[in-house]
């Protein structure tokens, strides 16, 4: 019986190790995902993509008709949008429809409902429930239809206005549709609107030369990666400085990107609700905007002219910019922070695409304490792997690479070599052999790990992909190993069944074995790619490649040895 299981564990181990492979696949074959998905309530008011462009100043490519011009209340006209212009594009993506009243245009009227909802879906603006219609995803569209239901206190006119974008660059605002009106009265003159409902925008000067770290500490704060660098000499510089001028202070940013550096002034070491400012690459010019980042998502651009003196600089793939703000801005510049108190600072980067801000390529580099943005010249530090994180790298790795392999190797070699002596009846391999020690330091380890990366995200990661998953697995895994050695009976049981049941018991203490073996390499070579740990890549996975196979290859000859296939030492 113990030689089939012997076999079946053999079995299941090469099962164990096509499934490894298959998980690797799936997971180097993950895709990246999208988030058009036209939830822009946001924009409800002014009907202001927040893309932090200026809306197109060209004729609107669409039309917008109503099928019918007189109105009573309850009825329901059907609202056309529709590409008309036969050059450029022949498509739209997103799309925002309203319907107001044509003698207070900030006033919405009626409501909304689908004939197309895979295309389109209702937005409750200002509490009203339907009140507009916004796409659903950005696929290619040509036409949309809706059904707008008129109200029973419905003004004498109402005029339907649309925003269209055809891409994060190209953009109509708040165009006019069709005004219907009730029986009788004759519709108001149409309201037209110009391109100048978009973000403001400055114009910016060219940098003559490279930004230096000449006067760090001393007359100008700087926060730099690598610690101590001069972007004038070094084009792998991250850097910031800034410094005060009066009632405003003056910033400087510069670093190696593909779409943009960005900086943020934050009231913790957590990402949300920071002011922030990025300097987008676009082709062979700079675009430098302020934003504000609610939480772990896309920054929605400030449509308000905050910054002076812009500047902007581009050389061997570096983006260098520099600009003013005042350091109290009027109370109307919501989300903007006053630069008269004390902040934590991150510096980003990553890619750009029309203009929108990918997630950073790298783990944010984040000043050690907060800083006084206006107070005396620093030179401050920071870290782009938070302490807590390197703690749950360095527990699962020593858990993982050191205690549990020399368990299980003095575990399933080296029993013979020892004494046949009991001491508190346990064999002595088992206690004094430290098989008993290394794994119980082995699942302290691994628990006092798992808790790390919660204290430091404040709950579940829901960037971290399947790591984390199999994380949880691997810890059930550990804590169930020890639960089945400590209900299994002693070798040279004699009662009924005790030989059957040491038997399962030891098969259910190898699968588990296996199973978490195999889900703990997945889960390992995942980890150490997570930015949070900021390892040095590829050198990191050839050293971790290099422990996998090293007990591999010693399972394998110790394996050997023990089948007498190869008499080692005689």
């Amino acid at each position: 019986m113990i030689n089939g299981f012997a076999i079946n564990i053999d079995s299941f181990q090469v099962l164990m190790k096509m499934w490894i492979v298959l998980l690797l696949l799936s997971v180097f074959s993950e895709t990246v995902i999208c988030y058009s998905h036209g939830k822009v309530e946001v924009a409800c008011g002014d009907m202001t993509p927040q893309h932090g462009h200026d809306p197109s100043t060209k004729n609107p490519p669409f039309n917008i008709i109503a099928d019918k011009s007189q109105l009573s209340p309850g009825d329901e006209i059907k609202v056309t949008l529709s590409m008309a212009s036969s050059e450029g594009k022949h498509y739209f993506k997103g799309f925002l429809i309203e319907a107001r009243n044509a003698g207070n245009l900030s006033e919405k009227v009626g409501s909304f409902k689908l004939i197309s909802p895979g295309i389109s879906q209702l937005l409750t603006c200002d509490s009203k429930e339907g009140s507009a219609v916004s796409h659903t995803d950005k696929s290619q569209k040509t036409e949309v239809q809706v059904i707008w239901v008129a109200p029973s206190n419905s003004p004498s006119s109402v005029q339907f206005l649309v925003t269209v974008a055809q891409g994060y660059k190209e953009y109509w605002v708040k165009s006019p549709g069709p005004v219907v009106s009730q029986n009788g009265v004759a519709p108001p003159p149409q309201t037209t609107f110009g391109g100048s409902i978009g973000a403001q925008t400055t114009t910016s000067s060219i940098l003559s030369r490279s930004f230096t770290s000449e006067g760090c500490g001393s007359k100008k704060s700087c926060l730099r990666d690598p610690d101590g660098c001069d972007p004038q000499n070094d084009i792998a510089c991250h850097f910031l400085s800034f410094r005060a001028l009066g009632s405003s202070v003056m910033f400087e940013l510069s670093g190696p990107a593909e779409g943009y550096v960005s900086f943020a002034i934050s009231q913790d070491k957590w990402m949300g609700k920071d002011d922030v400012y990025l300097c987008f690459r676009d082709a062979d010019r700079v675009e430098i905007k302020a934003a504000y980042v609610s939480g772990r998502t896309h920054p929605e651009y400030s449509s308000q002219n905050i910054l002076k003196d812009t500047a902007w600089r581009l050389s061997d793939g570096v983006i260098q910019c520099s600009f003013r703000r005042d350091i109290i801005l009027p109370p109307e510049n919501l989300n903007r922070f006053s630069l008269d108190q004390m902040y934590y600072l991150f510096m980003a980067h990553g890619r750009a695409e029309d203009g929108r801000a990918h997630r950073h390529d790298r783990q944010p580099l984040i000043s050690t304490y907060q800083t006084a943005i206006t107070g005396p010249p620093e030179d401050l530090t920071g870290s782009r792997s938070p302490l807590l994180m390197k703690y749950h790298g360095a527990f699962m790795l020593i858990a993982w690479t050191s205690t549990v392999s020399a368990g299980v190797i003095m575990a399933r070699y080296f029993k013979p070599d020892w004494p046949e002596r009991n001491i508190l009846g346990q064999k002595v391999w088992f206690q004094v052999g430290l098989h008993q020690m290394l794994m119980v330091l082995t699942v302290l380890l691994t628990l006092v790990g798992f808790v790390l990366p919660f204290m430091y995200r404040g709950g579940w990661s829901k960037r971290a992909g399947i790591h984390p998953y199999l994380g949880c697995v691997v810890v059930a895994l550990a804590v169930i190993q020890p639960v089945i050695a400590l209900f299994r009976p002693a070798p040279d049981a004699s009662s009924s069944g005790g030989p059957e049941v040491l038997a399962v018991c030891v098969i259910k203490h190898c699968h588990n074995q296996a199973v978490c073996f195999h889900d703990l390499v997945v889960t390992i070579f995942l980890g150490i790619h997570q930015q949070a740990l900021f390892l040095p890549a590829p050198w990191s996975t050839g050293v971790l490649a290099a422990i996998v196979v090293w007990f591999v290859l010693a399972d394998l000859v110790l394996e050997v040895h023990r089948r007498g296939f190869l008499p080692i030492g005689q």
